[in-house]
């Protein structure tokens, strides 16, 4: 079992779609997305620097379009799609264009309300995002309590991302548990907590509108692991997330029970790939990062590769 992997917000770098524009139909493709999510992606994906890209308005759509070109020129050059497919947090747009749960400009219009709102939410407060590398998972999720953190993040291989007040993720970086790092993540705001509950609401009514068809290729979910089969319960999930952790910790835990034999990130790839090493030891990982990696996916994908 080959499974699709969608990268979420933080994969993004400046100018990393200006190799997708090089292949064909790919400008096409980005002008509709463009027009469906509201955000010029051509303009931030080639000339925008990391500050512009950071804020979550332009990254969501930025990283959903950039999964969806890349799932659509391998699956042209590879003649077949993957067994199955998961996002990590706003990742799962894209999985479930992949899963063909939603079209592609669907996923592009709602990622743009998702990215406005969430952005909305997180002005009202100052809140952050940091990564916790190592340390004793009961250890870290008993300091984070006594900060008044959230562990927003469950993301495997021994790293869980806090989120919360400003001062507080200082406060854990300046005496981390033992055994443990904290790395500040560029992303402006407490996602995946309840000071996310206005976007909740406002994706909701958003979704209310679009048609879902049960996925046809195995899709798992952030909120638990598990494999949905209902598009409309796919959909209810997706909204719920904004504001509950991503589990992707159970989500590899369900890849090794459902016997994954490849992992192929899709671009901006790198963060997934490098959460496999360590969550699914010995598993192949392909990571997209340009069209130039779209060769060793194919041949993962279509068993060539060991």
């Amino acid at each position: 079992m080959i499974v699709l992997a969608c990268p979420g917000q933080g994969s993004q770098t400046p100018g990393f779609l200006s190799p997708w524009l090089e292949l064909e139909g790919v400008a096409e493709d980005l002008a509709a997305y463009s027009e469906a999510a509201e955000v010029d992606l051509v303009l931030h994906g080639t000339e925008s620097d990391a500050d512009t890209i950071r804020d979550t308005r332009i990254a969501q759509p930025l990283i959903v379009a950039a999964s969806l070109v890349a799932a659509k020129v391998l699956h042209e050059r590879a003649g077949r799609q993957a067994d199955g497919i998961a996002g990590h947090s706003v990742g799962e747009l894209a999985a479930l264009v992949g899963a063909d749960v939603v079209s592609d400009l669907d996923a592009m219009r709602l990622v743009g309300i998702r990215g406005r709102a969430m952005a909305d939410a997180a002005a009202q407060t100052p809140t952050g995002m940091s990564a916790v590398l190592g340390g004793d998972e009961e250890e870290v999720l008993a300091r984070l309590a006594e900060l008044e953190l959230t562990p927003a993040n469950y993301n495997g291989g021994g790293q869980i991302v806090a989120a919360g007040a400003l001062p507080a993720l200082a406060e854990l970086a300046e005496t981390p548990v033992k055994g443990s790092r904290v790395m500040p993540l560029k992303v402006a705001g407490a996602f995946h907590t309840s000071y996310m509950a206005p976007a909740v609401q406002t994706l909701r009514a958003a979704v209310d509108g679009v048609a879902a068809a049960d996925p046809t290729v195995t899709l798992w979910t952030n909120r638990d692991g598990s494999v949905v089969t209902s598009g409309a319960t796919a959909l209810d999930y997706l909204v719920a997330q904004v504001s509950s952790p991503v589990r992707w910790d159970l989500c590899m835990a369900s890849f090794a029970e459902n016997g994954i034999t490849g992992l192929i990130e899709l671009t901006p790839a790198g963060a997934l790939t490098g959460l496999a090493k360590r969550g699914l030891r010995g598993t192949p990982a392909v990571a997209v990062k340009t069209p130039e990696d779209l060769e060793a996916a194919v041949a993962l994908l279509n068993g060539e590769a060991a």
